[in-house]
């Protein structure tokens, strides 16, 4: 992956001691992806000489690719005003994302100067930074290409021309009236196939699917995923058209949200930063409180047992099943657990349909249960254990998977009613609640089918 930064990096450092006025020639043909990988392995006073060498314009995506962390040290080690300089020229949302992230002193500072360099570009970042990060607001961006509803189809492709080193995308033109108002949309497919002389109104489409500005970015993610949408326009009262969102900014929330799914799954706080940027006390508040919450909970499945505990000493063999018994119902729940925040994560299950969710992992569970059930039987035959244990062993599996199916379903759905995120139902929550019922179920299957040798048990002299 950085193969390219890897090999580049002695010549670099190499010109930047001798000429650094050669550094733009030799990056010219560099994917500014390579060159953001570059720079991060320089030191910080080696990577501003850099961007000095290069036209604002040139350093500006180089930039908005590096880690927060990058910038902020290039933006304190460039001056503000260098910095100032490439930030006007980077992407509305990136801009606004990147001093929303600066600590607030730098970033006030680098929005002031801002202000002097480029007017323009320091209102968008006011207007953009009002919405929260993780809204469609947050997430759109004003660099777009607009055309009112009255010039032909020629004049937009002309102007989609003027326009396209300042637009985020070109695959789409917004048409407005003179309020700013949303029309209609017309793709750069339609109109490299229309006739030339057409008007816009004759050519774009009317029937627009747009999101409001508090639209969640999960949701926007959704919509866009599902309609293959390139772009999606942000839209206020009145068609209003505020921003759109492209792609590559719904990329990066798909990319956040599963790494903070999978942190949640594993019972771990969301983390921001990468493994070796993230410091060795973050991880440790991370990880502790889950780690001492699973914990903590896991005493109930030990107060469960302790209930038990004139069974388990009457038939001792009880307690030789119990791991694999609580490991049946753990992996069977974390199963059902994982499914269901999936189906939620992609639309595909609403908490509207916890009715049939329950009934099909009711079916699973059963059938899922038998088979282990058949496996667990065989493995205390083999230990001659006798009939009665092997009835309690096979019964005890095939309750515990179908409550482990239930409940590691219906967790997920329940978090998801009340509002919290389902991925807090981590797979070690989800193993540790039907630990406990596992726990009831053995016992009280166990009073069942071994009532003659607890009664055999409780007349013996003591």
């Amino acid at each position: 992956m950085m193969r390219v930064a890897v090999a580049m990096l002695p010549e670099v450092r190499e010109l930047l001691a001798e000429d650094p006025s050669q550094i733009s020639a030799l990056l010219e043909e560099i994917h500014d992806e390579d060159l953001a990988d570059l720079l991060g392995m320089l030191e910080e006073h080696e990577a501003a000489l850099i961007l000095k060498t290069l036209k604002p314009e040139d350093a500006a995506p180089i930039f908005e690719r590096l880690d927060d962390d990058q910038q902020e040290a290039l933006v304190e080690e460039l001056g503000l005003e260098q910095a100032a300089s490439i930030v006007s020229e980077m992407a509305a949302d990136e801009r606004t994302d990147l001093i929303e992230g600066l600590p607030e002193k730098v970033g006030d500072d680098l929005l002031e100067s801002l202000e002097k360099v480029d007017p323009e570009a320091a209102a968008e970042v006011e207007a953009l930074a009002k919405w929260p990060e993780d809204s469609a607001g947050g997430l759109m961006t004003t660099d777009y290409v607009s055309a009112p509803p009255t010039i032909t189809v020629a004049e937009t492709i002309q102007r989609i021309r003027e326009e396209s080193s300042d637009a985020e995308t070109i695959y789409y033109v917004y048409v407005l009236n003179d309020k700013h108002h949303l029309l209609g949309v017309v793709s750069l497919r339609d109109l490299l196939l229309a006739t030339p002389t057409d008007k816009l109104a004759d050519v774009m489409t009317e029937n627009i699917f747009a999101v409001s500005p508090e639209t969640d970015q999960e949701e926007v993610a959704r919509t866009m995923a599902k309609y293959d949408f390139a772009a999606l326009p942000v839209v206020g009262p009145d068609k209003l058209l505020l921003g759109v969102i492209t792609v590559d900014d719904v990329m990066d929330v798909l990319t956040q949200e599963q790494t903070e799914d999978m942190q949640r799954l594993a019972a771990v706080a969301p983390i921001e930063d990468g493994y070796f940027q993230t410091g060795f006390w973050t991880f440790f508040q991370k990880r502790a409180p889950w780690l001492a919450a699973l914990l903590v909970s896991e005493f109930l499945t030990g107060a469960a047992l302790r209930h038990y505990d004139e069974l388990i000493e009457a038939v001792s063999k009880l307690s030789y099943y119990v791991p694999m018994l609580i490991s049946a119902g753990g992996n069977t729940g974390s199963q059902s657990s994982s499914l269901i925040i999936r189906g939620l994560a992609v639309g595909d299950v609403k908490p509207g349909d916890w009715k049939r969710v329950i009934v099909r992992e009711i079916g699973q569970g059963f059938v899922l249960g038998l088979l282990l059930a058949v496996i667990g039987s065989m493995r205390v035959l083999l230990w001659g254990d006798g009939l009665h244990l092997m009835l309690t062993i096979g019964f005890t599996l095939l309750g515990i998977v179908v409550v482990g199916c239930i409940v590691g379903s219906v967790l997920p759905l329940l978090l998801r009613r009340v509002g919290l995120d389902p991925a807090t139902s981590s797979t070690p929550f989800v193993a540790t609640l039907i630990d406990v019922f596992g726990i009831l179920v053995y016992m009280n299957v166990a009073k069942l089918f071994l009532a003659e040798l607890l009664a055999q048990s409780a007349a013996r002299p003591h």
